[in-house]
């Protein structure tokens, strides 16, 4: 009989553990041709969500733990949690329940027809901001135009992966992952699932305007050097400017009659433009850069503290854990 994993990164999500665990049981006991195993990441929480796991995995052996040593971040949990997965495919869900997990039975009816992936596609997303809505709608458009990976528009982590797409990402070295792009960037046969996404139902969000501009940033210097080609437009840019802004001083220099723009305003503009440009070029530069040095310390993406109910690891490097 084939198996379904589901992986649910958690990071201070006490007032969620339960129904999480309750509403995605119903579900996965409904499929009665299947067998399943529910993995929760506990990714460094300091409240009560471990101890909250823990009590459920002694109950529930198809409940399995496993907890970070600390908060490596939701994409290094959900990475860790499918390395665990013993399914034949693995669904990735957050545990807020904003993603429905009765979508999870159409997803694998799509898988069961031949798809390799079954990404949700978010048709609404009710109770949040418009600014969350507009700056989301506005990131997938711009990821896209920048990329050279097509990453489908709206959606997110949740989705469901065939065991072959699981073992690909898994053995991924990169440590500043942004799984919505290396999905689609890995291939295989791939189809969007449009479904309404709900209000969180407790607690808050785990992405605050600081970690939604990481969470971008990630994105896109993961998947696109074009930023590294702006800069040198920005530097003719810059030159053109440049020489307007000498031409016309040197004009007006000859014309004794014509209104004259202080030369200091202009000399302070064109040093503060300059400054900006270089000071942007920089900073992109020092993110490129930044990564690559992440990338050659090879420090594991992530260490786990404690397991419960796992005895095997599956699609798993030695360098990517550490108990």
């Amino acid at each position: 009989m084939k198996k379904i994993s589901v992986v649910v990164p958690m990071y201070y999500e006490e007032s969620m553990v339960r129904p999480c665990h309750e509403k995605l049981t119903a579900v996965m006991q409904s499929l009665t041709s299947y067998t399943y195993e529910l993995i929760f990441v506990n990714d460094g929480s300091q409240d009560a969500t471990l101890s909250q796991l823990e009590a459920i995995s002694l109950k529930d052996s198809c409940t399995k733990v496993i907890s970070l040593s600390r908060n490596f971040g939701h994409q290094a949990a959900v990475t860790c949690g499918i390395s665990y997965a013993a399914g034949d495919a693995v669904v990735i869900i957050d545990a807020d329940l904003q993603d429905p997990p009765e979508v999870i039975l159409d997803m694998i009816k799509l898988w069961e027809s031949g798809y390799d992936v079954v990404y949700g596609k978010r048709q609404k997303r009710k109770g949040e901001t418009f600014f969350k809505l507009i700056t989301a709608k506005l990131f997938y458009r711009i990821l896209n135009n920048l990329s050279d990976t097509n990453i489908p528009l709206d959606t997110g982590d949740f989705r469901l992966i065939d065991k072959k797409v699981a073992a690909v990402l898994v053995n991924l070295k990169e440590h500043n992952r942004f799984l919505r792009g290396l999905v689609p960037w890995c291939g295989f046969n791939q189809i969007p699932l449009v479904y309404e996404r709900n209000p969180r139902l407790a607690g808050e969000t785990k992405y605050p305007f600081k970690k939604m501009v990481k969470f971008a940033v990630d994105g896109i210097i993961s998947f696109s050097s074009k930023p590294l080609r702006l800069i040198m437009k920005l530097g003719i840019f810059a030159i053109i400017i440049a020489l307007f802004i000498f031409c016309y001083y040197s004009m007006a220099l000859l014309t004794p009659n014509r209104v004259v723009f202080p030369a200091l305003a202009w000399l302070i503009i064109i040093i503060s433009f300059f400054g900006g440009v270089q000071l942007v070029s920089i900073g992109i530069l020092g993110e490129y850069i930044g990564r690559m040095y992440d990338e050659s310390k090879n420090r594991p993406l992530y260490i786990i503290d404690k397991t419960y109910n796992i005895t095997t690891k599956k699609n798993i490097k030695k360098s990517s854990s550490i108990k």
